[in-house]
């Protein structure tokens, strides 16, 4: 592997938590990245533990709120460019638009080779996340946000299946009366993005519509992408007690090519390259999303209040992986291309009451979700004659549903002002049906359910200081894909009926601060995971899953964000997290098959053991902002038994925006420079890849220059 510059992470521990103090003391940081803003009282706000309006002082779970203006400082284009400063979330970019992220929150999601597996998603209360726990954030506008919320911990638990945490954004408003605004980016790697927002609003009515076109050339070769996206939302206030939201959004990727993971040898050797057969197979991938939702929020007393969504959506994506030729030829194999056509679409409803109870107020919530997802699976040769990377004869072809409904209930209850009180139950029931079209196979019915609670508890200690406390159950079923292979050879087919769901068991205790000046909060967790999803084997962009028995994830969170003085603020989120297994259990070494012990106490691939992030944020004048961010990442392994380790670094950013205002017209000028010391490192890994091939390099030093023009 390339040579990476020792790191604070190999400081020995005593200097390291010197280093974090002085950090703490000297430089806690604030906009870039900044959470809600610190006043002397804290704002009210929504949050998801609750599903309502509620200091955070209040909420016994760990959440953190990310401002829109974050994103508006970058291309927009990424979640990694403005979750840094979130502790317990782990974003780590591929850069590889074909495969996304790698998402993590606590260790849960980090085996997703595309798209978030064990997190919840929601973009304006619509779910990102279908009913079988596969979520997608290729729409999510980040341009247009208001903010994103992310909860972690317990509470995620009331979110269902797949609730190792909560992302969720909301996009903003139109400001009073007509507004435009257009911005333009250029970049390095030959980055370009074009948005444009239009919108109106005043006091019964506002509707905002945005379209954006994002394409690169990427960092390494073969890593092109192109991506289109539009989102509209309209909301009317039908009544003075009830108002009714609209939103719409596309999404198309035309071709996005794949550069596939490289070897240790070859990231040593030259990182910018694609990997084995990426070329000749033209790996690559085409994405078409088109989605439509609507929610009602009505007072119906003073006490009471209903909320109702309702959406429905289409995704339609085709992956040409690198399956050699010769692989294909088993007549089981079921094709080097893969053809996923899904029909989406749920609803919910919930109930929410708040009286006076023994002198103390009490909010009850009682909600249902329904959803459903119809998948049409199909499988072909990456071949046809000498041709290769084209599609080819049909190998495989199934029509697969996955349907939930779940019911929830959850109260807080407030009997004294210093003491809150909060639980809640969700029960899930998930059902899934395959078919093949291809044989006459058996339909394959699988059910999984649970009965998730949560508890937990609150103490003012000062009107500025609490502590809390909460514990929950959670569970992660396999999801359509996990299911969808039995070996990655093809020689054992159809879904892979031996998978359990795994279930968790979820402790938190924590501190929260909010002063005049500063705000932190401080959480630390234990997870025991029963039946832990794990890749057993991943080759040619295709994974096969296994329950491995028992984990452990157990860690501390800290977040700081205060201000110095008038001009000068900062942030600061550190996260230590020990995920380990507990039990031994056995993988495979490569392709077919070939077992071999892992042994018990192994750390979790691909989730780092510490990670922090500081920025320090200027403004000398009020048309200036100067920010500063590092980011540092512990190393990671790449495998099961712990043998494949991309190493830790160290990377710096630097932003300015300059901006100018002529009556109703605003231009704001973006410079961003990321990776300013030209670190060479892994920013993610390929879990269990069976041909070594785990390693996906991050770029090195790139710049971004982007004009944005609004008028009001």
């Amino acid at each position: 592997m390339a040579h990476i510059p020792t790191s604070f992470f190999s400081m020995p521990s005593t200097l390291r938590a010197a280093v974090i103090l002085t950090i703490s003391c000297a430089g806690m940081v604030g906009s870039a990245g900044a959470e809600e803003p610190i006043s002397g009282e804290l704002s009210t706000v929504t949050v998801l533990a609750t599903r309502e309006a509620t200091s955070t002082l209040d909420v016994p779970a760990a959440v953190s709120r990310i401002e829109g203006d974050v994103f508006q400082a970058s291309a927009g284009v990424n979640l990694s460019e403005g979750l840094g400063a979130v502790p317990g979330l782990s974003v780590q970019n591929r850069g590889n638009y074909a495969q996304d992220l790698q998402l993590s929150i606590r260790g849960f999601g980090a085996r997703s080779s595309f798209g978030a597996r064990g997190i919840r998603l929601y973009a304006d209360g619509i779910p990102a996340t279908m009913p079988d726990g596969q979520g997608q954030y290729s729409h999510f506008d980040l341009t247009g946000a208001d903010h994103l919320e992310v909860l972690r911990g317990p509470y995620s638990a009331l979110y269902g299946n797949a609730s190792g945490g909560v992302i969720a954004i909301t996009t903003a408003d139109a400001p009073a009366g007509p507004s435009a605004q257009t911005s333009a980016a250029v970049g390095s790697d030959g980055l370009k993005r074009y948005a444009v927002r239009v919108g109106e609003g005043d006091p019964a009515s506002n509707w905002v519509i945005d379209a954006a076109h994002f394409k690169t050339d990427g960092y390494r070769a073969h890593s092109a992408a192109a991506r289109s996206t539009g989102n509209a939302k309209w909301r009317l206030d039908l009544t003075p007690r009830s108002r009714l939201t609209l939103v719409a959004n596309l999404l198309a990727t035309p071709e996005v090519q794949d550069p596939l993971g490289l070897t240790a040898a070859q990231l040593s050797a030259d990182p910018t390259q694609a990997g084995a057969n990426a070329i000749t197979y033209n790996t690559r991938k085409r994405v078409e999303q088109q989605q439509a939702g609507a929610t009602l929020e009505s007072t119906l007393s003073d006490t009471g209040r209903l909320f109702i969504s309702a959406y429905a959506g289409h995704r339609h994506s085709t992956q040409f992986q690198a399956i050699l030729k010769s692989v294909e030829a088993l007549r089981t194999h079921p094709g080097g291309v893969i053809d996923l056509d899904r029909r989406y679409r749920g609803g919910e409803w919930r109930l929410q009451d708040r009286r006076e109870v023994l002198s103390g107020p009490l909010s009850v919530t009682v909600g249902m979700t329904a959803e459903a997802l119809d998948e049409s699976r199909r499988g072909y040769l990456n071949f046809f004659g000498p041709l290769l990377g084209v599609e080819g004869a049909l190998r495989r072809d199934e029509s697969n549903r996955a349907s939930n409904v779940d019911e929830y209930v959850q109260a807080q209850w407030q009997p004294s002002p210093r003491w809150q009180l909060s639980g809640g139950v969700r029960h899930t029931d998930l059902k899934i049906d395959s078919v093949s079209n291809l044989n006459a196979a058996a339909p394959t019915t699988l059910r999984f359910g649970a009965t998730t609670p949560v508890a937990g508890l609150t103490f003012r200690v000062q009107p500025q200081l609490a502590a809390y406390a909460s514990f929950g159950r959670g569970f992660e079923t396999p999801t359509l894909n996990d299911l969808a292979y039995r070996s990655t050879n093809g020689a054992i087919t159809g879904l892979n009926t031996d998978l359990r769901p795994a279930r968790s068991n979820n402790a938190e205790v924590g501190l929260k601060w909010v002063g005049a000046r500063l705000k932190a909060t401080l959480a630390a967790f234990n997870i025991r995971n029963e039946d832990e999803l794990a890749v057993k084997a991943n080759s040619g962009g295709r994974s096969v899953l296994e329950n491995i028995g028992p984990t452990r994830r157990r860690g501390a969170e800290l977040s700081l964000n205060g201000s110095f003085s008038e001009t000068l603020s900062g942030v600061l989120a550190y996260t230590a997290i020990d995920a380990r297994t507990l039990a031994d259990y056995r993988a495979c070494a490569s392709t077919p098959c070939t077992p071999v012990p892992v042994v018990a106490g192994s750390r979790l691939p691909a989730v780092p053991r510490h990670a922090l992030y500081t920025a320090l944020h200027w403004q000398p004048r009020s048309n200036l902002n100067v920010v500063a961010e590092t980011v540092g990442r512990d190393g990671i392994y790449a495998d099961d038994r712990n043998l494949a380790y991309a190493h830790g670094y160290w990377s710096s950013n630097l932003v300015a925006q300059w901006t100018q205002q002529w009556d109703h017209i605003r231009l704001t000028e973006t410079a961003r420079l990321d990776n300013v010391f030209d670190r060479a490192y892994v920013g993610s890994v390929i879990v269990n890849e069976s041909n070594g091939r785990y390693y996906e390099p991050a770029a090195g030093r790139t710049a971004l220059f982007m004009v944005t023009a609004a008028f009001r």
